[in-house]
């Protein structure tokens, strides 16, 4: 056995190593870093995320067509020639955003879209500018390092790097919500992994001119050298099961993402779950699948799904117990997809190839989710189930073809066909194909039960909104709710009696019910502020001569609002003069400012949750500056801190105090038939109306602010901190 070539004390497989573990680390470190500055710019959804992954993914891609080439077109020489200059390139380019931009990799505020009414595209764009070229060079390295080490020092054993490169993949997201994010601003870490990435650079520099200085050595024996030679190319249905498989396991990861951060828990970061256990399952297949049976993974496919479906159904199932089975789903999945996919691949002298065909299924995994299932599916995020009938139509069609294999060996002709007596589909191929049929038939027969179930549904970028009937029992308060997932976004009552009362979290006993009761304004008329719409309920505060103005970032809402299908009419009832400002309220008041029209509000209302995650930059210092500035003298700020999760009032109590702005905590029980449990936050230098018995009565004891909290800002903000 072929042992590895050192030169002056340095082991040469252990420098490719180190090469592959250092770009895998960087690729991952800045996708999320990437990710949470662009979160701000674009409505704070986790559609941001997904977007962010299929941009990462369709570069991948290209990094490894950009491999495939260089290995397969150009001699040792000119790789390395040609890869030098990429690095340079790289190189340069990033030197240039240090110097363009504040920091490099962030662009500056004149990036922020001025429309949010395409963010796909606004999110590729600036991606593409930040990072696409590094990220490039990066996604290209583990495949040519591979295929150097093995053309150059005899390396037989690729794929096990393959598994170390996932391995630092995992590390670097991992590590950033628990170390880089609490430690470092946004520029800091942009710094520091530009460092990083300088450090790669010149290390893949000089393994590029190892290539150039060096023909290949071939230390492999002869009699395997000669097989490999003699090994065909694989034909076009292998490649065709190399895309199907990765691009299964890429929808599954995308699907369960979109699935628990939309429909079960709207938490920042809970996104590292799902690409931590994509991730895992990459090194624990590449590593040898020595973790891998195939029938009990396929037991457990058969279980888990019937379970997810179960869970749907159920009412009472806790948040935990479906992240955690929903957790499970991807990994049996992924086992299976990923495990396939080892069992499939090449010898090292198809390599390039292999790569290029998974990393072509993953940007397809991405495309399915993220571009065109939100124009198939309205009613709900069903490319989860229809990418679990892919899985199980995958996976019929590798029993089918193991089928088929012995009597292409027995034929003793590579690419001979098998007999008519082989090709017939066995017992556990017609098993399969028949648990697939059935899963369509439930699949079509769950989206036809959701869609007559609710009165309307509508699905974009923010995720999807759906109105039901609650109360159906009980004619008296029968009501109409919008919810996005698992949170309500507010009803209205039917009957005519009780249609206009206010609901949820904004009723009368609620801190936003108090802020407009007590406020020093009344009886006379108020201008009014609310950032985010719901279905408009506190429009029905609303009194002749007053102006309200709802800063709404989802078009979809925006629509349900203004009633369409007719359901909700508080924007319509209302006696005050309703604006509708649509995009990112942050942006559009900035502009307002910046055209020297203050609103000179009387009352602010924050309430832009997606489920429990508020988004940040609406919480940040350089963010409450800006709404002192909109506010008129003695104005009041109501911002709703109701969480599941996390303790945003000691954020805001942290703002406050940074301030000099007085602050009352509000906490009102919900009677569970006009409203709901909910939290707020008044702030005011208005001290009489801080201090009137209405609210004094009703302010709940301060909490305990540690001191060392940090004061989000625009470049440093840690949820972690807050959690409960």
């Amino acid at each position: 056995m072929s042992k590895p070539v050192r030169q002056k004390g340095l082991d040469i497989p252990c420098y490719y190593a180190g090469s592959v573990v250092l770009s895998a680390f960087l690729l991952f470190q800045v996708q999320p870093m990437m990710g949470k500055y662009l979160l701000p710019w674009f409505g704070g959804t986790p559609a941001v995320w997904s977007t962010s992954l299929l941009f990462f993914q369709a570069v991948l891609t290209g990094g490894y067509a950009y491999a495939y080439w260089l290995l397969g077109k150009l001699s040792d020489r000119r790789q390395g020639v040609v890869h030098g200059i990429m690095l340079g390139l790289s190189i340069g380019l990033l030197l240039l955003t240090m110097l363009a931009w504040p920091s490099p990799l962030t662009p500056g505020a004149a990036w922020r879209p001025a429309s949010s009414s395409v963010p796909i595209w606004g999110i590729l764009r600036i991606l593409a500018v930040a990072v696409g070229v590094p990220y490039l060079v990066l996604a290209s390295n583990s495949t040519l390092m591979q295929a150097w080490s093995v053309r150059n020092q005899g390396n037989r054993t690729p794929y096990r790097m393959y598994a170390l490169s996932n391995a630092g993949s995992l590390v670097a997201l991992v590590s950033y919500p628990v170390l880089f994010e609490p430690m470092l601003t946004l520029r800091q870490q942009a710094y520091l992994w530009s460092f990083g990435y300088l450090v790669f650079a010149l290390g893949a520099a000089y393994l590029a001119l190892r290539t150039f200085r060096r023909t290949a050595v071939d230390t492999t024996p002869p009699a395997e050298g000669a097989q490999v030679a003699r090994e065909p190319r694989p034909g076009r249905g292998v490649h065709l099961l190399w895309v199907g498989l990765a691009a299964c396991a890429s929808l599954l990861l995308l699907a369960v993402t979109n699935q628990i951060t939309q429909e079960v828990a709207v938490i920042p970061f809970l996104w590292v779950l799902p690409l931590t256990v994509y991730l895992l399952t990459f090194i624990l297949a590449f590593a040898g699948g020595r973790w891998y049976h195939r029938k009990p993974y396929l037991i457990a496919l058969l279980v888990i799904s019937v379970g997810s479906r179960m869970l749907l159904r159920l009412s009472g199932i806790d948040m935990a117990s479906q992240i955690a089975l929903y957790a499970l789903l991807l990994f049996v999945v992924c086992m299976l997809c990923h495990n396939e996919l080892y069992k499939l691949r090449p010898s090292a002298r198809h390599l390039p190839s292999f790569y290029l065909m998974v990393s072509v299924g993953g940007a397809l995994g991405g495309i399915l989710v993220t571009l065109l299932a939100p124009l198939a599916f309205s009613t709900g995020f069903w490319e989860l189930q229809w990418g679990l009938v892919l899985c199980g139509l995958l996976m019929a069609v590798v029993l089918q073809g193991e089928r088929a294999l012995p009597a292409r060996q027995r034929s003793g002709k590579a690419r001979g066909k098998a007999t008519p007596a082989r090709q017939r589909f066995t017992p556990a191929v017609m098993a399969s194909s028949a648990a697939v049929l059935l899963a369509s038939i439930c699949v079509g027969y769950y989206m036809w039960s959701m869609s007559s179930e609710t009165l309307l549904a509508t699905r974009d970028f923010y995720g999807v909104n759906r109105v039901w009937e609650i109360n159906a029992d009980q004619p008296v308060i029968l009501a109409n709710q919008l919810t996005h997932g698992r949170t309500a976004h507010g009803f209205q009552f039917i009957t005519s009696e009780l249609r206009n009362l206010p609901t949820t979290y904004y009723a009368e006993k609620s801190g936003v019910g108090l802020a407009f009761a007590n406020h020093s304004a009344r009886p006379g008329p108020m201008r009014v502020g609310a950032l985010g719409m719901g279905i408009g309920i506190i429009a029905s505060y609303g009194q002749p001569g007053d102006v309200m103005r709802f800063y709404e970032i989802n078009p979809n809402v925006i629509e349900i609002a203004e009633g369409q299908g007719g359901h909700f009419s508080f924007l319509t009832d209302s006696q005050a003069d309703i604006q509708v400002i649509p995009g990112d309220a942050r942006v559009s008041l900035e502009r307002e400012l910046a055209a020297g029209n203050p609103q000179n509000l009387d009352l602010l209302v924050l309430d832009t949750f997606l489920g429990d995650a508020m988004p940040l930059h609406l919480l940040t210092r350089e963010a409450m500056e800006l709404y002192l500035q909109h506010l008129r003298p003695g104005g009041v700020m109501a911002v709703n801190v109701s969480n599941r999760y996390f303790d945003l009032d000691l954020a805001v109590y942290r703002l406050a105090d940074a301030l000099s702005l007085p602050a009352v905590l509000v906490e009102d029980q919900g009677d569970g038939i006009q409203s709901y449990d909910s939290v707020w936050m008044l702030l005011s230098r208005d001290a009489d109306f801080l201090a009137s018995p209405a609210i004094v009565g009703r302010a709940a004891p301060r909490p305990a602010v540690p001191a060392g909290l940090r004061v989000w800002t625009d470049d440093y903000s840690n949820l972690f901190q807050y959690l409960k």
